[in-house]
């Protein structure tokens, strides 16, 4: 019998290599890579080959009709947004976010209204004990729910309770990275165990129809932990954004296989719970009764969704000879040094001698290319000391030539405006603007904007 060889994979990035050492090669973190336990070689594997001895699987036809998958919808609208209409039966979600975003209340809210529609739901709970979840459903007012509640850690165990005749229909697992396998060795959380009890939680969802739900940890930077097998099996992977010195939190889907990818659901942590924002511009945006300089409001596009958020800017004089700091808040520090650099060589505007400070209101951040007008016309104001009008907003994209340049879904930007009652848009000319029912000022130029701005 043939030798098993060790490998050793990198919690990391789950690179596998057949020595040890302190560094991954692969994504360069320290001391990450572990031992994992080889893979058994039987006699079969030794005699045979893969071609023979299997069985024949079933192939149909890519025009084959099928029925479209149920969805079980939430009643949470912004929720089921971001899903596409809800939880598809068989499906797996990977959700992830900050510590104390808003994930398991989320979730927990989710469940308790499908409990009370009347679906089987089971909530399996790795980090916290049952009385806890349910101290905490009583303080968001849901302790009348009839969820299924657990404290485990084995899947083994989990899978054993919920297999039975008639399984839920909605099963949420929180966390998996503290759920074990003991089909693998190795402590709950490495990247072994975290791909084996993942997929065996996605195989039981395929075969019993139970829409699974598993609540993921991140990395420092953000990102989901763990393997990134683990995104590419699951269906779906939602990512809960926000600030937690902020009121509000964003649902959005990166990956979806049942619906598309462009939608975000708007949240507001309250004391009762998480509690949906119909209209998110109201978040972000500053009421005022008169002009303030260094303050334009940007139409961004989250998906199809627009939200309107307030840009700020301030520039200082300095005396001469001291070198101006750059500071961004929400927005790419790179993009506004683009933006300073254009304002110089094309528009004759210096702020060599000041020092510059962007904040996007309300924490937001924006990475919509549009926004490019809307901060030019920010510092403008900023550095001239006129207030740009209040019923006016501003977005198009900046090009290094100083032409400014149509953007996508310009008519739902205006039309957002327009219902908030800003009466006038700073643009460039795009089609389908004039069923808007906004005043358009279209630039062709930075130069032409910018002369428009300070009244020349």
């Amino acid at each position: 019998m043939a030798k098993p060889r060790k490998r050793y994979v990198c919690q990391a990035c789950g690179s596998a290599t057949a020595q040890w050492a302190g560094q991954c090669t692969d994504c360069g973190e320290w001391n990450t890579l572990v031992e994992e336990a080889p893979v058994a070689v039987t006699p079969f594997q030794q005699k045979h080959n893969l071609q023979s001895g299997g069985r024949a699987i079933l192939l149909s036809g890519l025009d084959t009709d099928v029925a479209l998958p149920d969805r079980m919808a939430t009643g949470i609208a912004e929720l089921d947004r971001a899903l596409g209409g809800g939880f598809v039966e068989g499906s797996a979600t990977l959700i992830g976010g900050d510590p104390g975003i808003g994930k398991s209340t989320l979730l927990l809210q989710a469940t308790a209204k499908l409990a009370l529609a009347g679906k089987r739901v089971a909530y399996v709970s790795g980090e916290e004990a049952a009385d806890q979840v349910r101290l905490r459903a009583r303080r968001l007012g849901l302790g009348n729910a009839p969820v299924q509640l657990a404290a485990a850690t084995s899947v083994r165990d989990i899978l054993t309770t919920l297999g039975g005749a008639n399984p839920p229909d909605l099963l949420v697992i929180d966390s998996i990275q503290t759920m074990h396998s003991d089909l693998i060795e190795g402590a709950p959380g490495t990247v072994s165990q975290v791909r084996a009890a993942a997929g065996e939680l996605i195989r039981f969802a395929k075969e019993r129809g139970t829409a699974v739900v598993l609540v993921g940890h991140v990395t420092k930077d953000g990102s989901l932990a763990g393997p990134r097998v683990m995104e590419h099996m699951v269906d779906t992977v939602l990512a809960f954004e926000g600030e937690r010195s902020h009121q509000y939190r964003i649902l959005r889907a990166i990956k979806n296989r049942f619906g598309g990818t462009d939608e975000i659901g708007v949240f507001a942590m309250e004391t009762q719970g998480l509690s949906e924002i119909a209209n998110p511009s109201s978040l972000f945006l500053t009421s005022r009764d008169e002009g303030v300089t260094g303050t334009v409001v940007f139409p961004a596009l989250e998906g199809t969704r627009p939200v309107l958020v307030e840009v700020q800017a301030l520039t200082v004089r300095l005396a001469s000879g001291a070198t101006p700091r750059r500071a961004v808040v929400g927005w790419d520090s790179g993009r506004l040094s683009m933006i300073l650099a254009v304002l110089e060589a094309r528009c004759g505007l210096s702020f060599s001698s000041a020092e510059v400070y962007l904040n996007i209101a309300g924490g937001y951040r924006v990475s919509d290319p549009a926004a490019d007008l809307a901060v030019a016309a920010a510092l403008v104001s900023a550095l001239s000391e006129r207030a740009v009008p209040i019923d006016a907003v501003a977005f198009g994209e900046i090009a290094l030539s100083g032409e400014v340049r149509p953007v996508a879904h310009a008519n739902l930007r205006l039309k957002e405006a327009a219902k908030l009652g800003f009466g006038r848009a700073l643009a460039s000319t795009a089609p389908g603007t004039e069923e808007s029912g906004m005043r358009l000022q279209s630039f062709r130029t930075l130069g032409a904007f910018v002369e428009h701005l300070l009244g020349r």
